[in-house]
């Protein structure tokens, strides 16, 4: 057996759920970038399209279980944060979804099994293939399951976007509303990786870098905060 094939057996493991169309499985963890060329292959953006419509449903769902007096706003937070990018690129990392990702040598050689966007995408794609093989109730507990300890995060840690926290901060010591600037931009169009510096005035700036814009200003916010003790 080789190494992507076990990855893909320890992934199945880990999600608690064992495809019976392996086909199904492949089309979720294959890259877009692996049918560019003369040779086209089924990706999984279609599924990705699907998968984060069940995400959104099913963290929606547990939400309203979980916080049976929070109002639209505080739910409407907590889901924003539970469905982004980064928290699925996190579980992807703690499944093992990298290794078991379909890529072409390149983009693998450019690190992109660890990076938040195909990551992110691939686990949609997998929460989408069980939905179309085995229903929503098949789904339901693999999402409970995988992000339980990003329900725990946020009860614990809060879920203000540090992007908000770091300019109602700035705003209590009149310092300015921060200034946030790319300064680096690599990788092609459908995987890049953004730096951006944060800058308030009066403190240090702070570096932060995400497979989006939006993704690399929270990390640099997040590095301030931090830095001045506020996470």
């Amino acid at each position: 057996m080789n190494n992507r094939l076990t990855a893909i057996d320890a992934l199945q493991a880990r999600l608690g759920y064992r495809f019976v169309n392996a086909q199904l499985l492949e089309e979720a963890l294959t890259h877009s970038s692996a049918g560019e060329g003369a040779r086209k292959v089924a990706h999984n953006e279609r599924l990705e399209f699907l998968g984060d419509r069940v995400l959104n449903l099913l963290v929606a769902e547990q939400l309203m279980t979980v916080y049976p007096a929070s109002t639209e706003g505080d739910l409407s937070k907590r889901h924003a944060v539970l469905v982004n990018r980064a928290t699925c690129a996190e579980i992807g990392r703690a499944i093992g979804v990298g290794p078991a990702l379909r890529l072409p040598g390149g983009e693998t050689r450019r690190g992109a099994r660890d990076q938040d966007t195909p990551l992110a995408d691939a686990v949609e794609a997998i929460l989408a293939a069980i939905y179309l093989e085995a229903g929503i109730d098949a789904v339901r507990p693999v999402v409970a399951d995988l992000w339980r300890a990003a329900f725990e995060r946020i009860e614990t840690v809060g879920f203000k976007n540090p992007k908000s926290e770091l300019q109602e901060w700035a705003a209590a010591r009149k310092l300015g509303p921060p200034r946030y600037e790319v300064t680096d931009r690599v990788g092609p169009d459908h995987a890049p990786v953004f730096t951006v510096t944060v800058t308030v005035d009066g403190c240090a700036p702070e570096v932060g870098s995400g497979s989006s814009r939006q993704d690399a200003e929270k990390a640099a916010a997040t590095a301030l905060l931090k830095r001045e003790g506020l996470q």
